[in-house]
């Protein structure tokens, strides 16, 4: 059986189960949970998987899993990955009422999709020389830092985000190619776009530390944290002229602890702050930058500061040969698609660090509305969001695995693969440590 042959198989085989995939989709957006507590959605996840056929799932990263459809033979290895947990929007309809958890980012729709691709490659396993994975992963929104940390502190996680961790345990070991699609919003028609980049970042944690007094009997004997803290809100500000336009920095920190009770001058304030640039090299030189107007601010008022930079996510830099698979079955299958190559996004995602260390891309398709983080978001257009994203990623896989893997075979010895030891030197350069 040839490729187009096998193409129009799997196709048909995501058209005969629509209904289930939507159906799957719609449950995973009514049950958000935040990262690294996914545990109804990874279960339903698995449930899912293993009635389609998928074999030797096993737990990762928490609450991640990943399971496999063997081929005739072992060739080569693609992974296929949804992302397993939402953020925090509690007036979005379907938010959960104690959490807060929604899923306003389109994670639920890439279960969908992954279920999905699922039920094409089990009608074609058969005839292909190599392996297909299928993982769910955890914690890609990186949100949550303190409790995250409480969880690193216990051992239980040595990475914030859920793709870094899974690098870490060694998920990715016997993986040579990982695919996986994003949600855009708000484009009318069919809208593809491969090969697009983002942003990379630096975590932060910030505690400042000033000195307790009644804040109306004697402030004097007080040294106010919260005002260390706004005064370095204010610096970062100014520090953005000297940006420069090609590195696109985003430096936006917020305020999660402002204090203890209104009669006490504030003591204990502490602060998240995210440190964006297109390269590693302009993240590790912003960051010093906000480091030090941090520690300047805070000396002027005499309180003291400690900073905790985290690893963040690396930029996301997709494989232009795997983008251009996807693109040409993009135009088979939605003929009538605009399909762009390189628009840039500014966000981040832990997908950027699979591409640091293999082959993958993470191309984005519409089908949605609404603002993504916010609680108008929404699926528009259950084809665009489920279907077609299944049928792309699975003829894809196989153009990678048919014919003796031979596409696979050259892309990824095109792009010799790192270790997660050098992953996690190179995070350790990144932070100086």
């Amino acid at each position: 059986m040839d490729k187009t042959q096998l193409k129009r198989q799997v196709c048909a085989a995501i058209d005969a189960n629509r209904e289930s995939i939507i159906q799957f989709g719609n449950l995973c957006k009514s049950t958000p949970e935040l990262g690294y507590a996914e545990h109804k959605t990874s279960a339903a996840v698995k449930t899912q998987l293993e009635s389609i056929g998928v074999k030797n799932i096993k737990p990762v990263a928490l609450t991640g899993l990943k399971g496999w459809i063997y081929g005739k033979n072992h060739t080569a290895s693609v992974m296929i990955l949804g992302e397993l947990d939402a953020v925090i929007s509690p007036q979005y309809p379907y938010a959960n009422p104690v959490t807060g958890a929604a899923h306003v980012c389109g994670h639920a729709a890439q279960l969908a999709v992954l279920s999905g691709c699922a039920m094409g490659i089990s009608a074609v396993a058969r005839h292909l020389d190599g392996d297909v994975c299928f993982a769910a992963a955890p914690a890609e929104e990186y949100v949550q830092i303190e409790a995250r940390q409480a969880l690193r502190r216990a051992g239980k996680i040595s990475w914030l985000g859920g793709k870094q961790q899974m690098i870490a345990e060694g998920a990715f070991d016997d993986v040579d190619i990982a695919m996986m699609v994003h949600a855009e919003t708000d484009f009318p028609g069919t809208h593809v776009v491969t090969g697009g980049s983002s942003l990379g970042f630096i975590g932060k944690e910030i505690r400042f530390i000033g000195r307790e007094a009644h804040a109306a009997v004697a402030p004097w004997l007080g040294v106010n944290a919260l005002n260390a803290a706004t005064l370095s809100i204010q610096a970062i500000h100014a520090l953005r002229e000297t940006f420069c336009e090609k590195d696109s920095i985003r430096v936006h920190p917020i305020i999660t602890k402002g204090g203890d009770i209104v009669n006490t001058v504030p003591a204990d304030v502490r602060m998240e702050c995210f440190v964006r640039a297109a390269t590693p090299e302009a993240m590790k030189r912003v960051n010093s930058q906000v480091n030090r107007a941090v520690k300047g601010c805070a000396h002027a008022l005499g309180a003291e500061v400690e900073i905790l930079d985290l690893p963040g996510y690396y930029p996301l830099m997709q494989n232009p040969g795997l983008g251009s698979l996807f693109a040409e079955n993009a135009r088979m299958v939605a003929p009538d698609a605009l399909i762009e190559d390189g628009l840039p996004f500014g966000g981040s995602t832990d997908m950027g660090d699979i591409t640091w260390l293999l082959p993958a891309i993470q191309p984005s398709i519409n089908g949605f509305s609404g603002a993504l983080h916010s609680s108008k978001f929404d699926v528009a257009d259950e084809t665009l969001a489920y279907i077609l994203p299944a049928k792309i990623l699975t003829m894809t896989v196989i153009d990678l695995l048919a014919d003796g893997a031979a596409n696979a075979v050259s892309i990824k010895d095109a792009y010799p693969r790192k270790t997660k030891e050098e992953f996690a030197a190179f995070w350790g350069s990144v932070l100086g440590d």
